[in-house]
């Protein structure tokens, strides 16, 4: 596949390149910022998954949205986790709504989050202290029965290193639950390098099923379940329309949105996927 160039829509206007890996068939952006500067990628007021901002319809719907995946993606957790605890750690938790419904389930939490306004709000909803990336490195090995990172993979520098660390923290038999975008949706297809989901330079990493299957069993761990995010094929659409368009342009969003997930109920290559993972220890 060739390399794409895509332009970071949110912040700095500036171009990178994702180049494919035809070993992993992954993308990975180049070039990767430093990380002192990879920060101030996420300094804009429309980066909503650091604030609870509902200052327009948009945001509403993308709230609207979230609280209703939260409950889904909790009843995920507490259906394919087979450990014997209930004691779940989610990792880049934004302002702490996954971690807010698990207490709800009656789950032992912890958070990890980089941004410090995110992490407060989040500490604050759960009255729970949120931790940054370093305190990863202090945990012993086997302390989660699950461990959650919603779209939160394709924004880590050290990725290998990432999944390793994943690997000691959860317990055997542990569960491990990634949802990341697919860049083989129609919708990515469909817009290339306007599609939202690339979000240059904060994501960079782009996955196919095969990579993360690859990534994961080289750490001894084993995807054993994927699932759809169909709503992520209407919300990027949107973000996508206003990338390509300078405008939203919601009817024509939702009928991508709906072909996209149309032409996933044969693929399989939904706009988003969770995959659900085993440790094999």
């Amino acid at each position: 596949m060739e390399n794409i160039t895509v332009k970071d829509h949110s912040v700095s206007g500036e171009k990178f390149q994702l180049v494919f890996d035809e070993v992993l068939e992954m993308y990975k952006t180049e070039p990767q910022p430093s990380l002192d500067k990879l920060a101030s990628y996420y300094e804009s007021e429309d980066y909503i998954s650091h604030t609870d901002a509902k200052r327009n319809l948009f945001e509403k719907i993308y709230h609207w949205v979230r609280i209703y995946m939260l409950s889904k993606k909790m009843s995920f957790v507490d259906m394919n986790t087979k450990s014997d605890g209930k004691k779940v750690l989610d990792i880049g938790c934004g302002t702490g709504d996954f971690l807010a419904m698990a207490q709800k389930y009656k789950w032992e939490i912890a958070g990890v989050e980089p941004d410090a306004q995110a992490r407060k709000i989040a500490s604050e909803k759960t009255n729970t202290e949120i931790h940054n990336n370093d305190w990863l490195s202090t945990l012993e090995d086997d302390s989660f029965d699950a461990v959650t990172m919603w779209h939160v993979l394709e924004h880590v520098p050290n990725l290998e290193e990432q999944i390793a660390e994943l690997k000691r923290i959860v317990k055997p038999n542990g569960t491990i639950f990634i949802a990341v975008p697919n860049f083989n949706s129609h919708d990515a297809k469909h817009y290339k390098e306007f599609w939202a989901a690339y979000d240059v330079p904060r994501h960079l990493w782009h996955f196919s099923q095969k990579a993360i299957k690859v990534l994961f069993e080289k750490q001894q761990m084993k995807v054993v379940k994927i699932l759809p995010m169909k709503f992520d094929a209407y919300y990027v659409s949107l973000l996508s329309e206003k990338h390509k368009t300078g405008k939203m342009n919601p009817l024509k969003a939702f009928y991508r949105g709906f072909v996209s997930n149309f032409k996933a109920i044969t693929s399989s290559e939904y706009s988003s996927l969770i995959y659900i993972i085993k440790n094999e220890k």
